[in-house]
């Protein structure tokens, strides 16, 4: 019996999410073939400690300040050599125990500074492009209050900027967590395919790469260059450092200078993470892709992984779709044949999205250790497939 006109546009709609979903994951395992294939090494050259302002943006984060400020303070660097600026929105008690941490370094001569702007207009883009206003060393780093920088931080990372062209050098995050619960262990692992893969591969092909907000050094220069801070989008460090890129900047991922940080241990926790991520990434999109189409130097493939990454959360409700889509479509009155095909596809979709090809993937990032992250991969999908709702939530809600 044929297909009544209601199932035939569902099942049009599934097959259509199928080949989208399948698409972006083939993107995936090449930028993984990129990633081994394509190994730059990145050069260094001797500076004589340039001039750094280190800026940490925090609202409300009373119980991880301090341990910030101090691992900050602790950084082998010069002291006239490197301000420090906390950029504190806060409206509870981190407020007064930042500044009490402020005056015991200023009395063992740091150059550090507690910033209050008086209003939390612009959030995290708004406390940065604020502070922007009366920066004027070469170079900035940012750090999150969750985020652990190491004390040869600054010492390691700034002699990558060997090249007047390199606006930014991101560094790959630790997590000191990780293995507090399965939802740490599934964020972990899937924060390590972004930087291990995504990162590694753009950066070594010199294709557009994302600064992620934190453990990174930026050249005041290119800042200033690319229109500096916009409040536009919920994802500021990757809408500036698009921009960057678009300017003729380059970006460069050291995967080999890691920085601790805590995953967020709550599931609402992450999922708000998520939330913010996902929509941000739709808002650059429309912000910024038709200047990439139109822009003659930026390479194809660089435009086509552009649009790749700044719509890749798309897939959500792609999911979503199907999710819905499949009980229906099983139960309607339709041939044998797209009966058999609907599973068929469906598994194989997600086959290629997780245990597949992605276990080759692990074995090439965590060599030894491979089989205990493969046994998280069911975990990760799960969560993924978890996430469909919110993330389809914050697709269209811009």
């Amino acid at each position: 019996m044929g297909a009544n006109p209601f199932t035939q546009i569902l099942f049009d709609l599934f097959i259509i999410a199928a080949i989208i979903i399948i698409g972006y994951t083939c993107n995936f395992y090449y930028l993984a073939y990129l990633s081994t294939r394509r190994n730059e090494k990145n050069s260094v050259v001797p500076m004589d400690a340039p001039s750094v302002t280190i800026q940490l943006p925090i609202y409300n984060e009373k119980y991880v300040a301090a341990r910030l400020v101090n691992s900050v303070c602790a950084l082998d660097y010069p002291k006239d050599k490197m301000r420090i600026m906390i950029l504190d929105d806060s409206d509870d008690a981190t407020v007064k125990l930042l500044e009490d941490l402020v005056n015991d370094y200023k009395s063992k001569g740091y150059m550090i500074e507690h910033v209050r702007r008086g209003t939390r207009r612009g959030y995290k883009a708004g406390a940065l492009h604020h502070a922007m206003k009366t920066t004027d060393t070469e170079f900035v780093a940012i750090f999150d209050a969750d985020f652990i920088p190491p004390n040869w931080f600054l010492k390691r990372a700034v002699p990558y900027f060997s090249k007047s062209k390199i606006g930014l050098i991101q560094c790959r995050w630790g997590h000191v967590n990780e293995n507090y619960s399965s939802i740490t262990q599934v964020q972990a692992l899937s924060l390590d395919f972004h930087f291990l893969i995504e990162q590694k591969a753009k950066s070594n092909s010199h294709l557009f790469m994302s600064f992620n907000g934190t453990a990174g050094i930026w050249r005041r220069e290119c800042i200033e260059d690319a229109g500096g801070w916009h409040t536009a989008t919920l994802v500021e460090d990757l809408d500036l450092s698009y921009r960057a890129q678009m300017k003729g900047w380059k970006c460069l991922f050291l995967p080999d200078i890691v920085v601790d940080a805590e995953l967020p241990v709550q599931m609402n926790a992450a999922k708000r993470q998520q939330f913010r991520w996902a929509k941000g990434s739709i808002q650059c999109a429309i912000k910024l892709l038709g200047n990439i189409a139109l822009q003659r130097k930026i390479a194809i493939e660089t435009k086509i992984q552009a649009f790749i990454q700044l719509t890749r959360h798309i897939v959500y409700p792609l999911m979503l779709i199907q999710f819905l889509a499949l009980p229906i479509l099983l139960a309607s009155e339709i041939n044998l044949y797209i009966l058999s095909f609907i599973p068929a596809l469906t598994i194989a979709a997600y086959m290629a999205m997780g245990p597949g090809a992605y276990l080759l993937v692990i074995h090439t990032m965590y060599d030894k250790s491979w089989k205990s992250k493969a046994k998280i991969l069911p975990s990760l999908l799960v969560y993924t497939a978890g996430m469909s709702v919110n993330n389809t939530v914050a697709v269209f809600r811009l």
